[in-house]
C-alpha cells in the first residue's frame, strides 16, 4: 500500500509532513490528505520545531538523527523531510503499524 506523504529518492524516501508546534506533547497524529500529521511540544522559535521534527521522526523510524534532513519548510508547518537510508515500503510499515494501534 503506497501512501501519498511518501515518495521515492535516491538516498531513501521522502516524507511529506504538517507539523503543529506548542503541543501539549509531542505525537503523530495521523494522515492529512498527503501529509502526515506531528503534533510537536517544541515551540517555532529559532528552530527549536525543526529540530524537534526530525528528532522525533529519527526516533518513530528507528533512525539515527543525522539521517533525517528537513529539505523544505524551514519557516512553515509544512515540511519536506528525507528519511536517508530507508525505503519506502518500510516507512509505509511503520506508519499503518502505528496507525493500527492508534
Amino acid at each position: 500500500m503506497k501512501l501519498g506523504c511518501l515518495k521515492h529518492h535516491p538516498e531513501g524516501t521522502v516524507l511529506n509532513v504538517r507539523v503543529q508546534p506548542r503541543s501539549s506533547k509531542s505525537q503523530l497524529i495521523g494522515l492529512q490528505g498527503e501529509l502526515l500529521k506531528i503534533k510537536l511540544m517544541a515551540p517555532p522559535v529559532e528552530g527549536a520545531a525543526n529540530k524537534a521534527c526530525c528528532e522525533y521522526l529519527a526516533d518513530f523510524f528507528g533512525l539515527a538523527k543525522g539521517k533525517v534532513v528537513l529539505l523544505t519548510g524551514k519557516k512553515s508547518r509544512q515540511k519536506t523531510i528525507l528519511l536517508r537510508g530507508l525505503d519506502q515500503l518500510s516507512a509505509v510499515n511503520i506508519i499503518n503499524s502505528y496507525l493500527r494501534q492508534s
